[in-house]
């Protein structure tokens, strides 16, 4: 399964127990006043189905009895299946949210959310790759080899030169695009909007793509989405993925190597060139500040083994 993807937390949901009305609610509520992404409403909504299951597995017909006792248990079943902390994380993150969405609308008097302590996902430090690395791949695309050549570099380029995540290039605008003031205009999680730098070679790389093989894949229709599949149509966050795992595989990079991968080494190249913490969650488009954090950690994990290796007390 491609990274970003929604693993499913628990068993399959059963069928809609007494708390459907609610989950509906609140699903309605974070899509019209809250505004959140579609795929992640979809992941709350199966986070929260499984949730409301055990509830009703632990005979709790009224929201009024939930207790962090409640949570917890949850968070238990959860890890007793393999979760990764991530995925219990982000089931809380529903729960948390959940309770609030009751509490606004008094369904309950009291948030039992609120002193719960989530899995801990510091210690999955990002995977990077080296800038060396990224430069055998965005030089894989070889045009005698690949008829997709200028389109799969073009692709490289940007995931690299700009950290967006995979969906959003795959979303990419030409109309969205200003070679001559060198930005993308990007629409993230949520549709918020953030204009984020293209580097130099990633404009040549755009610019020769549409100039010389972009119309080859219009047939002659008209689209703006800026990367199009060999029938014309807009490249999904799925195709995204497979192209950088074709040439991963191709140059013979070790570990798993993704459009993430490539965002994740977008972020720590800048921290390691002294850009400050908040313009970088700017150009990524991280809501929160603390999520943005985790690079600087990998970063002095680079540090500490530097150390190691040649300093004489190391």
């Amino acid at each position: 399964m491609p990274p970003g993807l929604p693993p499913t937390p628990c068993s399959p949901p059963r069928s809609p127990g007494p708390h459907a009305q609610h989950l509906r609610g609140f699903l309605d509520y974070i899509q019209i006043e809250c505004g959140l992404a579609n795929k992640t409403r979809l992941a709350y909504r199966n986070d929260l189905q499984h949730f409301l299951d055990y509830l009703d597995e632990e005979s709790l017909a009224d929201l009024t009895q939930v207790q962090p006792t409640h949570i917890e248990g949850f968070l238990r079943a959860c890890g007793e299946r393999n979760l990764a902390a991530s995925s219990s994380a982000r089931a809380l993150a529903a729960v948390r949210m959940f309770c609030k969405y009751l509490v606004l609308h008094n369904i309950i008097a009291h948030d039992p959310s609120v002193s719960i302590v989530g899995p801990k996902t510091w210690n999955r430090l990002p995977t990077i790759v080296s800038d060396e690395k990224v430069r055998l791949l965005i030089d894989a695309p070889d045009p005698g080899q690949d008829v997709h050549a200028l389109r799969d570099r073009a692709i490289l380029l940007l995931l690299y030169a700009t950290g967006i995540r995979a969906e959003e290039c795959a979303t990419a605008k030409l109309t969205n695009l200003s070679s001559d003031l060198g930005v993308l205009r990007v629409i993230g999680k949520g549709s918020k909007e953030r204009v984020v730098p293209v580097a130099r070679p990633a404009l040549r790389a755009i610019g020769l793509y549409v100039k010389h093989h972009r119309p080859t894949l219009l047939r002659g229709g008209l689209r703006d989405e800026l990367f199009l599949s060999r029938t014309g149509k807009p490249l999904a966050r799925e195709d995204i993925y497979r192209i950088v795992v074709k040439y991963v595989r191709r140059v013979g990079l070790r570990g798993k190597v993704s459009p993430h991968t490539l965002r994740h080494s977008f972020a720590t190249q800048l921290l390691r060139g002294g850009a400050d913490l908040r313009s970088v969650q700017d150009m990524l488009g991280h809501a929160d500040i603390a999520t943005t954090q985790i690079y600087t950690h990998v970063d002095a994990d680079r540090i500490r083994s530097l150390h190691k290796k040649f300093h004489p007390r190391g």
